[in-house]
C-alpha cells in the first residue's frame, strides 16, 4: 500500500518551479567579465533558463548525455545548472584548474557532448580541444561584443545562441532518481572518480542545508557564496538558495579578492556567507587593514578543510559573525 500525499517526484525542477513561482521577483546579483553588477529577478531567470533548455536540444543532445561547465559563480552557470539537469540532460562541473591531463581525462570519460566555457578559460580548451573525443560543441557565456577570437570549432555564443530560442518549453517528466549532475574528485590516487548526483540526492540535500542546525537559510537571508559552482554543486546552495526563496549574490571570478568581496558584503547586505577557511583569512585581513566592518553578515560557513579557531574568534569578536 502506498501513501495518497506528496506523490511528487523530488526534482530539481520542483525547486525551480516553486521558486519562480513563489520568490520569482527576489534578486540574483552577479558579477561577470561583462558586468560590474549584473541583476535580474529570479522569474527573468527562468524564464531564460527555458530559452537555454531549448537552445540544448537545437545542440542535438540525447536524454542523459553530458553537458560540460567549465565557468565562475555568476548568473549564466546559475542558468546552465537548472537548464541542463532539468532538460534532462547531466551537468558536468569542471575544475578549471586542474592539470591539462586530468581535464581531457574526465572529458572523455564522461562523454561530454558539449562544453559551455567562460571567455578566460577558452585559452585553456584551446590547448587540448583536439584530444576531446565527444565534444562536438563549444558554447561561450559571453555576448556579442565580448566574444574572444578563438581555434576551438563549432564555436556558439551564449547569448546570441539563447536570443535565438523560446522562451516556453515543456520541461519532461523525470524520475527522481533519474542522474542530474556530475563532478569529479581531485585524483589524488589514480584517475578522478566521477560522482553521479540525482534529482532526489540534491532535492534531499537542500533541504538539509536549508535546516536550522546546519545552513539555517530563508527568504529573509541574502547569500553569498564562495564555494565555486564547479565544486560538490556549490555545497547544494545553488538549489537551496533559490528554494528558500534568499536574495543571491555571486562575485564571478573575484571570488578570491577581498577588498571586492568586502565591498559586495557590504553594498548587498549580505547575511550569510559561505567558503573556505583561506577565503576568510584573506578577507579578515583585508577587514582588520581597511578598517572596515561587516554590518549586515550574521554568519558564515566554512568547509573544505578545518577552521582554525583564530578565524573563528576574530568573526565572533570583531564582526559578531556567527562562524
Amino acid at each position: 500500500m502506498h501513501g495518497l500525499m506528496m506523490g511528487q517526484p523530488l526534482t530539481i525542477t520542483s525547486i525551480m518551479r516553486h521558486a519562480e513561482e513563489q520568490h520569482g521577483e527576489r534578486e540574483i546579483v552577479s558579477i561577470t567579465h561583462d558586468h560590474q553588477r549584473h541583476r535580474y529577478s529570479y522569474r527573468d531567470a527562468f524564464k531564460r533558463v527555458r530559452k537555454l533548455a531549448n537552445a540544448l536540444q537545437s545542440l542535438g543532445l540525447k536524454p542523459f548525455q553530458s553537458v560540460a561547465t567549465l565557468a565562475w559563480n555568476d548568473f549564466r552557470h546559475f542558468e546552465l545548472y537548472y537548464g541542463i539537469s532539468c532538460a534532462g540532460f547531466v551537468c558536468h562541473t569542471i575544475y578549471p584548474r586542474r592539470f591539462a591531463e586530468q581535464i581531457v581525462y574526465i572529458v572523455n570519460h564522461a562523454e561530454d557532448q558539449c562544453i559551455f566555457v567562460d571567455p578566460v578559460f577558452v585559452p585553456l580548451l584551446e590547448g587540448f580541444a583536439d584530444q576531446l573525443e565527444c565534444v562536438r560543441s563549444f558554447v561561450i557565456l559571453a555576448g556579442k561584443e565580448s566574444m574572444p577570437e578563438t581555434s576551438l570549432p563549432n564555436v556558439y555564443c551564449y547569448e546570441d545562441l539563447l536570443a535565438e530560442q523560446s522562451d516556453s518549453f515543456d520541461w519532461p517528466d523525470l524520475e527522481e532518481d533519474a542522474a542530474s549532475s556530475l563532478c569529479y574528485t581531485s585524483g589524488t590516487t589514480g584517475n578522478p572518480k566521477g560522482v553521479l548526483y540525482s534529482h532526489r540526492s540534491n532535492v534531499l540535500h537542500s533541504y538539509a542545508a536549508a535546516l536550522p542546525d546546519s545552513m539555517g537559510l530563508s527568504a529573509n537571508d541574502v547569500v553569498l557564496p564562495l564555494v565555486p559552482m564547479f565544486h560538490a554543486n556549490a555545497w547544494g546552495l545553488n538549489y537551496a538558495i533559490p528554494m528558500v526563496g534568499a536574495k543571491y549574490v555571486l562575485p564571478g571570478p573575484m571570488m578570491g579578492n577581498p577588498e571586492v568581496l568586502v565591498k559586495l558584503l557590504r553594498e548587498e547586505q549580505v547575511t550569510m556567507a559561505a567558503g573556505v577557511p583561506t577565503v576568510w583569512l584573506g578577507l579578515l585581513q583585508y577587514l582588520e587593514k581597511s578598517g572596515q566592518t561587516l554590518d549586515t553578515l550574521e554568519k558564515t560557513v566554512v568547509g573544505g578543510a578545518a577552521c582554525p579557531l583564530s578565524i573563528m574568534d576574530e568573526f565572533r569578536d570583531k564582526h559578531g559573525v556567527e562562524t
